[in-house]
């Protein structure tokens, strides 16, 4: 198959299987040289050197690392470890929130040839035997007494596992060393000789390394390990690299976990061009970090912009009359402003005025919220809303949107600000290729795509087939090089009568609604479409209250004719506009969030339908019975 390069998407004519190559091919052009994330690292710690390459807050206030101090633990950390008995290839687990020993554990390991396992701080305790198990991991790094006491409890149901090392833990919570202890051992060893010997050991680890395994979400069954090599992630990186433009005065907030594969790459592609990396304290405190940090850039999942734009959209409207006058006309001018440019224009005239007297009456509050200095978002996980990606267009504060799963490191594609396209998740990166196969489903190809699932050759031959193309699971469509997601291929609801409708949009459609928290909408096999919704309670009460309704409880609240009408006619008129097989015809509300403990949500918080049509199924058959 012919690569073509990412500048001739306007033009494309090729045919493949009857249909124009446009809508079925692309492909980000020649692919980056083989390396290593491990010269990477060597490289930004000599050319950039700087004293503030990782901050963190420390009671109260933000603490700089050096890249020489990194450079140092790092070496330490891995002489320690090697003082231990683990060696190269042996696997290494890391269950910790977002911290820089986080980053350095990661790279001792990497940098002496072990695999290590990164796991979500999420999981409950029973949920990691399997993962240990599997993995074959010899050693744990934990973070604080939390994570110490929910490995030490399961810790008899995983043989294998011989040390348990804390990051803030001690022995006390039921570790064997902290951080601090094997950092002494490597101490011990250290000197101008080791050094030298550890970075020639390091940059001789080859491209085809094995670098990590990272366990599936498991929205079915029980999680694969994902088997990702350095040049995967190396690719990756460079790749990324020249589609978004970034240096070391950028500042970027890390907040989602460094077990998530976006994250991860995402900060090696950060380590590795000299930015800040600050991370963030917890999810909840990013806005306040933001104010503090001042970020030019910032990686998140939508459900971040979900927030921000419903926090935004409330605030409007509890403001009085002529502040919500004020905002519908300022998000009425940036939507036009949005088209010009959108469209290749540069808007003129009264619309420019107009734009520039919404900037300073509401789209600089909102910059203002983000610390001031945003120069971009970037977005993935999930599908973003269009509308509110828009919204964010307009207000002068641009989410870039890519796509990738952890089986292609992650990285397929992205837009940047030389190739926008609002809706969709970009045109594919250098050396990546994409195909449309004939039922929809998105394939990749490339540098980026991982060596298997570990010690599951049967999930490995499902997932790459015979050309070494990757099937995503993911449907989508190809339009001039740009992709489009649509849903996920088992997501798909079929109808009792024959209808296919795709749910994740309608979901995140719902989700823009300032009453709704969270929908999952179900009826495969069924004879019409209903939805689940969890209500956003701060502002359902708020109503509820101006109506002088009074009640006891959110059950009790929930189980009243009126709030039941209120809601369900917020999900109809959110959803004016679909076909009528598409709109759910029953709306059941749920008092709590779906949750990762409850095995509703996999720990990057995406929905397990199955599970929840399961759980709720009395609720759900109840639907379908009135």
């Amino acid at each position: 198959m012919t690569s073509i390069s990412a500048d001739s998407y306007p033009s494309l004519n090729v045919t493949m299987n009857g249909l124009p190559a446009s809508s079925r091919y692309a492909s980000g052009g020649p692919r980056p040289p083989h390396g290593t994330i491990n010269a990477l690292f060597f490289d930004a710690v000599e050319r950039f050197d700087r004293a503030d390459a990782l901050s963190t807050k420390v009671r109260g206030v933000w603490e700089p690392m050096s890249h020489r101090t990194i450079m140092e633990r790092v070496r330490r950390t891995a002489l320690g470890l090697a003082d231990m008995g683990i060696v190269a290839q042996d696997r290494v687990a890391i269950l910790s929130e977002n911290r820089p020993e986080w980053l350095i554990a990661d790279f001792a390991c990497i940098c002496s040839a072990i695999t290590d396992v990164p796991i979500y701080p999420t999981l409950p305790a029973d949920q990691l035997p399997y993962l240990l198990n599997n993995s074959g991991a010899r050693a744990i790094f934990v973070s604080n007494a939390d994570q110490a006491k929910k490995v030490a409890s399961i810790r008899s149901e995983v043989p294998g596992l011989q040390w348990i090392i804390g990051f803030a833990a001690t022995k006390a919570d039921g570790c064997d060393f902290t951080l601090a202890d094997i950092e002494a051992k490597g101490a011990a060893l250290d000197s101008a000789e080791r050094a030298t010997t550890f970075k020639h050991n390091a940059l001789a680890v080859t491209p085809d390394q094995l670098v990590t395994l990272i366990y599936t979400s498991g929205t079915t069954g029980n999680p694969k390990g994902v088997m990702l090599t350095q040049d995967n992630l190396y690719s990756n990186v460079i790749a990324t690299k020249s589609s978004l433009q970034v240096g070391t005065s950028d500042v970027a907030l890390s907040f989602l976990p460094l077990s998530h594969i976006f994250e991860r790459t995402g900060d090696y592609f950060l380590f590795a061009n000299g930015v800040r990396i600050a991370y963030a304290e917890s999810i909840d405190t990013v806005p306040v970090n933001m104010s503090e940090v001042k970020p030019t850039m910032m990686m998140s999942v939508p459900r971040l912009y979900e927030k921000i734009y419903a926090r935004v959209v409330e605030n409007a409207v509890a403001g009085g009359a002529l502040k919500r006058r004020i905002f519908l006309w300022a998000k009425n001018v940036g939507e036009k402003w949005a088209d010009q440019r959108l469209a290749g224009h540069d808007p003129s005239g009264l619309l420019a005025m107009q734009y520039a007297l919404a900037q300073k009456l509401v789209f600089s509050k909102l910059k203002e919220r983000t610390g001031g200095n945003l120069r971009f978002f970037v977005s993935g996980g999930a599908p973003l809303s269009p509308e509110i990606a828009k919204f964010f267009y307009s207000a002068g504060l641009i989410i870039l949107e890519g796509y990738g799963l952890t089986e292609t490191s992650p990285v397929i594609s992205t837009n940047t600000f030389e190739h926008y396209r609002l809706g969709s998740v970009g045109r594919p990166i250098p050396g990546v290729e994409v195909m449309i196969a004939a039922d929809g489903e998105i394939l990749s190809r490339g540098p980026h795509i991982m060596r298997g699932y570990y010690n599951n050759a049967e999930a490995t031959k499902d997932a790459i087939d015979e050309e070494g193309w990757f099937h995503t699971g993911d449907i989508g469509e190809l339009l001039d090089g740009f992709l489009r997601i649509t849903d996920r291929k088992k997501d798909i609801i079929v109808t009792a009568g024959g209808k296919n409708i795709a749910p994740q949009p309608i979901e995140n459609m719902l989700r823009t609604n300032k009453y709704v928290s969270q929908a999952v909408m179900l009826g495969d096999k069924r004879k019409f479409p209903v939805v689940l919704v969890v209500p956003n309670w701060d502002q359902l009460e708020k109503w509820a209250a101006s109506q002088n309704i009074v009640w006891t409880s959110r059950a009790e609240l929930l189980a009243m004719p009126t709030i039941n009408a209120k809601m369900e006619k917020e999900v109809k008129t959110q959803l004016a506009g679909l076909a009528s097989y598409e709109t759910p015809k029953k709306v059941a509300l749920l008092e709590h969030d779906f949750s990762v403990e409850r095995g509703e949500l996999t720990p990057t918080l995406k929905v397990k339908r199955r599970v929840i049509d399961k759980t709720y199924q009395p609720l759900i058959d109840g639907l379908y019975e009135e």
